[in-house]
């Protein structure tokens, strides 16, 4: 590493001490041509989930995002913050785990991970989300969706 004050690659390192849970790695240096000491951080580079949209575009998987939706969809429901939280977190673990290879996954099937958690909590957020998701057309298609949800319920 080069040194900060002399410029002189040739250092070594007096102390290491692995930092915030082993995420990253603080050593103590000090350069052999000069004797300044210097601090350097080591830590794991990790490339961003990318989300696949439904015309091939490619962008980073926002958290805020997805939290916004399910929010809206959630909206005036008897569901608390920390459950939203909790769905938030459960949903992009999934979607990691989902792309782990690629690092990318679809809007389908972050949505459709969306509508299965919704679908357990709240059949009003489920249809509320589906209907923007599922880009209902017209009426039909919004009653059809949900007397399938009331067929499930009661089937």
């Amino acid at each position: 590493m080069r040194c900060p004050y002399c410029g002189s690659f040739d250092d070594k390192v007096i102390e290491s001490r692995t930092m915030a849970n082993g995420g990253s790695i603080r050593r103590r240096r000090e350069c052999l041509a000069c004797g300044y000491r210097f601090t350097s951080y080591e830590r794991i580079e990790e490339k961003p989930l990318m989300v696949v949209k439904r015309d091939g575009r490619r962008e980073p998987f926002d958290s805020k995002k997805l939290e916004k939706g399910i929010s809206r969809a959630l909206e005036k429901r008897p569901v608390s913050t920390a459950m939203i939280e909790q769905i938030c977190n459960e949903i992009e673990d999934k979607a990691v785990m989902l792309g782990k290879v690629s690092r990318e996954i679809s809007t389908a099937e972050l949505g459709e991970l969306v509508l299965q958690r919704l679908y357990e909590i709240d059949k009003v957020a489920y249809v509320r989300f589906a209907s923007v998701y599922k880009h209902f057309e017209n009426l039909d298609e919004f009653i059809t969706e949900v007397k399938n949800v009331e067929g499930k319920r009661h089937g």
